[in-house]
C-alpha cells in the first residue's frame, strides 16, 4: 500500500497512453474487449483467443505459464456506467484499495513496458543512423577520391588539348604560309606564260633566239635563208637522189673503154 500514490502518479502521467497487445507480431491498439494474464500482459481478441484456447495456456509474451482458473481473463477495456457501480459493491475499504492497487499496477507495468520498448526501439534506430552516417561518411570520402582523380585527368587531358590546339595552330600557320606561296608563285607563273604568249604572237623568230626554243628542221630541208626555191633545189628524196648518183658516177663501161685507148 506504500507504493499507491507512487504507482497512481505514473498511471496518470500518460493520460492518453493506450494499452497495445503485447504480441510482437501485432502491436495493434485494443479496444472493446482484450485479454488479460496475471503476468501483466495484454493482447488483443484475436490473438488472445488463438493463443489462450489451448491446454495449459502459456503467455506468449513472456512464456508464464498460466494454469490458474483466473491467471487469463477476458474483459471489457470500456465496461457501461452500471457495471462499474456494481463491481466493487459490498467490499472492504482495504479490499477495494488492493484491487485498485493491483490495477494500477497493471497499468503501470505496462506503461514501463512499453517506455522500455521505444527506448530499445530508439537506441536501435539510432545505432543504425551512426551506421549510416559511417557509411555515408566513409561512401563520400571514397567519392572525394574518385572526383579529386577525375579532377586530375580532366585537368591533364585539358592539358594535352591545349597542346593539340597548339601544334594545329602552328601546322594551319604553315599551311597558309606554304598556301600564299603557292599562290604566289602561280600569280607569277600566270604573268610569265601571258608575257610568252604576247611575245610569240609580236615577233615569233625573235621569241625563238630569246628563249631559246627553235623548231626542228627536216634534215632534207634547205637552209632558211633561200625559202622555198632552195627547198625545190636542194630537197633530195629517195628518187633525185638515185638520179643524182647516176648523173655524177660515170659506168664501169665507159671506164674500161677509157683505159683501154690509153
Amino acid at each position: 500500500m506504500s507504493n499507491t500514490p507512487a504507482t497512481f502518479r505514473t498511471a496518470m502521467s500518460a493520460p492518453k497512453f493506450t494499452l497495445l497487445c503485447n504480441s510482437h507480431n501485432c502491436r495493434a491498439k485494443l479496444s472493446g474487449f482484450a485479454w488479460v494474464t496475471a503476468c501483466s500482459h495484454a493482447f488483443c481478441d484475436q490473438h488472445g483467443s488463438e493463443e489462450f484456447s489451448r491446454t495449459p495456456a502459456i503467455c506468449p509474451a513472456c512464456s508464464s505459464m498460466l494454469s490458474g482458473k483466473l491467471d487469463v481473463l477476458r474483459t471489457e477495456l470500456a465496461p457501461s456506467e452500471q457495471y462499474k457501480a456494481m463491481v466493487l459493491v459490498g467490499l472492504r475499504p482495504e479490499t477495494v484499495l488492493e484491487i485498485s492497487h493491483k490495477a494500477l499496477d497493471f497499468w503501470t507495468y505496462q506503461v514501463n513496458q512499453e517506455r522500455l520498448l521505444m527506448e530499445y526501439s530508439l537506441s536501435r534506430a539510432g545505432g543504425q543512423v551512426l551506421q549510416m552516417e559511417k557509411f555515408m561518411i566513409q561512401q563520400n570520402q571514397s567519392k572525394e577520391l574518385e572526383l579529386n582523380a577525375l579532377r586530375g585527368e580532366i585537368a591533364s587531358l585539358k592539358k594535352v588539348l591545349e597542346e593539340y590546339k597548339r601544334k594545329y595552330s602552328e601546322v594551319l600557320e604553315r599551311l597558309n604560309e606554304q598556301n600564299r606561296q603557292y599562290q604566289k608563285l602561280q600569280g607569277l607563273l600566270d604573268s610569265v606564260r601571258m608575257h610568252t604568249l604576247g611575245t610569240r604572237e609580236k615577233d615569233p623568230i625573235s621569241h625563238s633566239f630569246t628563249t631559246g626554243l627553235v623548231k626542228p628542221r627536216s634534215p632534207h630541208s634547205s637552209p632558211s635563208f633561200l625559202g622555198s626555191e632552195g627547198d625545190r633545189f636542194f630537197s633530195l628524196g629517195p628518187e633525185n637522189t638515185k638520179t643524182f648518183f647516176q648523173f655524177s658516177t660515170p659506168t664501169r663501161d665507159r671506164t674500161q673503154t677509157f683505159i683501154k685507148k690509153n
